[in-house]
């Protein structure tokens, strides 16, 4: 069974959790954004599935969108903010030795929760 997570940015859905990876869909609210953050633990493949938004990676800002493929490798910061008038979707491929929300390290965060 797949456990979905309601966020302030949007919710978030295990779609896959084993001991090799966790594969997530992550759905950002116009206008969200989850933290700045990066992990120690694990890398991140996201393949962007609807929407678009601006994507900042150890600081420098591009422009995304449905049909991109981002690659976030252990440690560097990361930020995705949905700047368009729909959801902004995306499937995250975590790849790594550990996979839980605690290897979570925020740098800014929207939500007070840094």
């Amino acid at each position: 069974m797949n456990y979905k997570e309601k966020r302030p940015w949007g919710t978030f859905e295990n779609l896959l959790d084993t001991d090799y990876c966790k594969v997530k869909q992550i759905v950002i609210e116009p206008g969200q954004a989850p933290s700045y953050q990066y992990h120690f633990k694990r890398s991140e493949v996201w393949t962007l599935v609807q929407g678009e938004g601006e994507l900042k990676l150890d600081d420098e800002i591009t422009k995304v969108k449905a049909g991109d493929v981002i690659q976030v490798p252990v440690e560097v910061k990361h930020q995705i903010k949905n700047t368009g008038e729909e959801k902004l979707i995306f499937i995250e491929v975590q790849l790594g030795e550990y996979f839980g929300e605690d290897d979570i390290v925020r740098l800014e965060d929207n939500y007070g929760r840094v």
